[in-house]
Order: structure tokens, then C-alpha cells, then sequence
């Protein structure tokens, strides 16, 4: 069976004039700010892949005291016809530093507001926050689009969902 000869073109200088990003100068956001993120035109948007970024330095504020949370903040999706632009998630992330909310509260919004941007196929968001108070919270956040089996999907993830299960041991990221 002979193979087909596939060339990579890369992209258009003049896709990517509109991206702020990648300048010499970055100004990061210090307050939570959705308009950060960028989407760029998905290739191959009739393909399903999965698409997976994990951040392992995230920040954001207890609402009631004012002190420090941590996270791994993990994103897995499929996406549609746009996909993230990665820079653009880690400052849209980094916004959290200052922000004062619940942990469950901070996964919902970084789910709505990628939806919100890239209208992907499927998308959970996983935050394993560290222990405070002796207690760790695993939030999980999803979104599926109406295709049938996009939100079979999301019943199946959801139904079957324990701390640790879509995401990945520390260990594994170095």
C-alpha cells in the first residue's frame, strides 16, 4: 500500500498577524481576565484528538480569608473548529493570582470561559488543589457539544470520575 506524501505548509504569516502575543513585551494581567485568551482556526477539524495542557503552578485566593490556593489545573479537550492559544491560556490562568474565589467556582469559570471562546466537541477541567486545613478539593468541570456521541462521552467521564483518573500523577510531567 503506498503511502500518501503529505506536506506540512505550516501557517500563514498573515493568520497569525492578529496574535498580540509572542511580542517582546508581555503584560501580565493582575486581576482575572478572560479577554487574554486567543483561539486560533483548528486544521483539522473534522478529526477527534484529544488535546491535553496541564498546569502545574496555578494560583488563585481563598473569597474568605484572603490566603493562597494551589493547584494542578488539568484541561482535556476536543477540540472544534478553534483551539487555544497556549501563551494566551497560561496568562488567562496566571489572572487567577489575584482573584478571590472558591475552588469549584475557579474550575467552572476556566471551563465556561474556554467553551465560551473555542466551542470545543468535548472539554473537562480538573483542579487538584492542595491540602489546606487537612482537606484537598478535586474539582471537575465538563462541557460537550450536542453531537450524540460527544455527550455519551461526557455522561461516561462524568459517571465514572474519581480524583486522579483524567489527569496524571506529578511524576510523569519531568
Amino acid at each position: 500500500m503506498a503511502k500518501k506524501n503529505v506536506v506540512n505548509k505550516g501557517r500563514d504569516p498573515k493568520e497569525l498577524a492578529s496574535f498580540a502575543l509572542g511580542e517582546n513585551k508581555t503584560d501580565y494581567p493582575s486581576t482575572y481576565s478572560p479577554g487574554t485568551l486567543e483561539a486560533f482556526d483548528n486544521k483539522n477539524p473534522g478529526k477527534i484528538a484529544w488535546t491535553t495542557f496541564v498546569c502545574t503552578e496555578f494560583t488563585s485566593l481563598c473569597p474568605k480569608t484572603g490566603q493562597p490556593d494551589f493547584a494542578k489545573v488539568f484541561i482535556n479537550y476536543i477540540a472544534g473548529k478553534k483551539m487555544v492559544e497556549s501563551k494566551s491560556l497560561k496568562l488567562y490562568l496566571f489572572s487567577f493570582r489575584n482573584h478571590g474565589d472558591f475552588h469549584e467556582d475557579c474550575i467552572q469559570t476556566i471551563c465556561d470561559d474556554l467553551v465560551d471562546l473555542m466551542n470545543p466537541k468535548y472539554i473537562e477541567v480538573i483542579g487538584e488543589f492542595t491540602p489546606r486545613g487537612g482537606i484537598a478539593i478535586y474539582p471537575y468541570a465538563s462541557h460537550a457539544s450536542s453531537e450524540k456521541m460527544f455527550q455519551q462521552l461526557q455522561r461516561e467521564r462524568l459517571a465514572n470520575y474519581a480524583p486522579g483518573k483524567y489527569s496524571m500523577e506529578l511524576s510523569k510531567l519531568y
